[in-house]
């Protein structure tokens, strides 16, 4: 439940992972809405993806709780603790707007958070703080980790290396789109289309690693499969 069969090498290859070589956006092309409007300065761009990191590896943990506690098949079973048969009920078809609502309600308090004690940050992002809430970046690591299963602890290094890859990858274009403003790029390209270039080109740089698999469990070796070895290899 909580790590799984996961050990430390294993935590530190998804991490790994989620980081770089399925970067949630440069791999899944999910988040492209923010990352190319706030995305002209590094200092916008390094505020705004500390604050999709918070979001998603806050609300992708207490969606782990929420899938395994109430919206997962049979996972109403706890109530019977309290004398209530819920063994019937499936809320299924609830999990995708309580999602939602988890990533709406922390990105208000962010909202609230930032205009207090950072209002140039505040006003800089302007209407795409609050529209982090429909960042498809988000929900699609919440989404993705559910799919996959994970227990809670791989979980929230997963949530947390989507965050992670998505600041970096706007990080990344903010730079150098800093530094294109001073180089002499056709008039037809300059904007949007050097940006989609670049970007195409950073996402290129990225799936270079696509079939590298670094969070694949180590097996366990138990009695009976030692034993299961030996036979295999012919020893007494």
């Amino acid at each position: 439940m909580w790590l799984g069969e996961y050990s430390l090498t294993n935590l530190l290859g998804l991490l790994i992972q989620s980081v770089f070589i399925q970067n949630i956006l440069l791999f899944y092309f999910l988040g492209m809405c923010s990352y190319l409007a706030c995305s002209n300065k590094m200092s916008t761009a390094n505020g705004l993806g500390k604050a999709v990191t918070f979001v998603i590896f806050v609300s992708g943990t207490i969606n782990w709780f929420v899938h395994r506690f109430i919206t997962a098949p049979n996972a109403l079973t706890w109530l019977s603790n309290l004398g209530i048969d819920a063994s019937g009920v499936n809320l299924n078809f609830l999990e995708l707007l309580i999602y939602i609502s988890v990533i709406a309600a922390f990105v208000q308090v962010l909202e609230i958070v930032i205009d207090k004690f950072s209002p140039a940050l505040y006003s800089a992002l302007g209407v795409y703080l609050p529209l982090i809430t429909v960042n498809c970046a988000i929900l699609g690591a919440c989404l993705f980790a559910t799919a996959r299963g994970y227990p809670l602890i791989p979980n929230m290094i997963y949530v947390l290396g989507s965050g992670i890859g998505w600041w970096l990858a706007i990080a990344l274009i903010a730079s150098i789109r800093e530094k294109l403003k001073y180089s002499d790029i056709s008039a037809n390209l300059k904007g949007m289309g050097i940006t989609f270039i670049t970007t195409g080109l950073m996402a290129l740089g990225f799936l270079a690693l696509t079939g590298i698999n670094l969070d694949e469990m180590e097996e366990v070796q138990t009695p009976a499969s030692i034993e299961r070895t030996k036979d295999l290899e012919g020893t007494p």
